[in-house]
């Protein structure tokens, strides 16, 4: 009896799943638009024959939002890592020899921990290109083409590999010449009220990391008022102005090691507080080890080791 003929099914469509998984992603067929520089219509009418040709509904559409099936939040899992996989092959095929070992971290932990040191990794590894690039968000190393992410947090870095690399205790800093000066006394936490205190926006919405309140309150300081001062972004613009000479700020040990040790900025009291933040190596979790990433997540122990 002869075997019968297997159904074949024509090509898959990759612009239409390419415009399906930007539209997935950002769940707007407006903003996979920009993304793939076509109109919203023509990311619709991808859609629609992606649809037309899988015989599933992928979106249930709204009148001004879009939604994901259950079909469509499974394709959209898959295709992010194929798509992920595929952009990194092809930069590698276009530049092999570049971005040999690609790292994310916070631009503070780059600038103020990882650039002083990585002169001492080079040596090690003089034919090796590190990048750096920054940012503090959730990393998808297959998409974003990252080796090892540093992260300054709390840890439950889901769906990923992650050590703590450092505890990050939280202490006042501020230039010398602000406490050498004798016209105002800096010997009690109780005469921060006469400084202006720097403070970090981003701690504020992070529980457990220790702001100005916590800090004062831990040492019996009653007579300063914790709410004062400037307000900015990130802690490494607070302890740039903190260095300035422009006030008092908290600095987070790790990110203010080197300008301690340079006498750029001092502790003017020892009292420092646990931080329920710390940094974190994080990195691909499965497939098979790279001898590169091992060595630079070792070389990041021995330096964390060694401060």
């Amino acid at each position: 009896m002869p075997e019968a003929p297997v159904k074949s099914r024509h090509p898959a469509p990759l612009n239409a799943l390419r415009a399906f998984e930007a539209a997935a992603r950002s769940l707007s067929f407006q903003s996979a638009a920009a993304q793939l520089f076509v109109t919203p219509a023509a990311v619709s009418h991808q859609v629609k024959h992606l649809e037309a040709y899988l015989g599933v509904k992928l979106f249930h559409r709204h009148h001004r939002s879009v939604e994901l099936t259950d079909e469509g939040k499974a394709l959209a899992a898959s295709l992010g890592e194929l798509f992920g996989q595929l952009d990194l092959a092809l930069d590698r095929a276009i530049a092999p020899a570049a971005a040999d070992l690609r790292i994310s971290t916070m631009e503070s932990f780059a600038a103020k921990w990882l650039a002083p040191r990585l002169h001492r990794f080079h040596r090690d590894w003089p034919d090796l290109r590190v990048r750096i690039d920054t940012g503090d968000e959730h990393t998808d190393f297959t998409r974003d083409g990252i080796d090892v992410a540093i992260r300054y947090g709390p840890g439950g870095y889901s769906g990923a590999e992650a050590e703590r690399l450092m505890d990050a205790s939280v202490f006042p800093v501020c230039a010398p010449s602000l406490a050498a000066d004798a016209r105002q006394r800096l010997t009690q936490p109780d005469d921060l009220r006469h400084f202006t205190l720097l403070h970090d926006q981003s701690a504020a919405a992070r529980p457990g990391v220790p702001d100005w309140s916590a800090w004062l309150q831990a040492t019996g300081a009653t007579q300063v008022d914790a709410t004062r001062g400037p307000v900015f972004a990130s802690i490494y613009l607070a302890q740039e102005a903190a260095a300035a000479g422009h006030g008092i700020a908290l600095g987070i040990a790790p990110l203010v090691e080197e300008d301690l040790q340079r006498g750029r900025l001092i502790k003017p009291f020892e009292p420092a507080l646990d931080n329920a933040y710390g940094f974190w190596v994080v990195r691909r979790r499965g497939g098979e080890r790279n001898a590169t990433i091992d060595a630079f997540c070792q070389w990041l122990r021995e330096e964390a080791s060694s401060g």
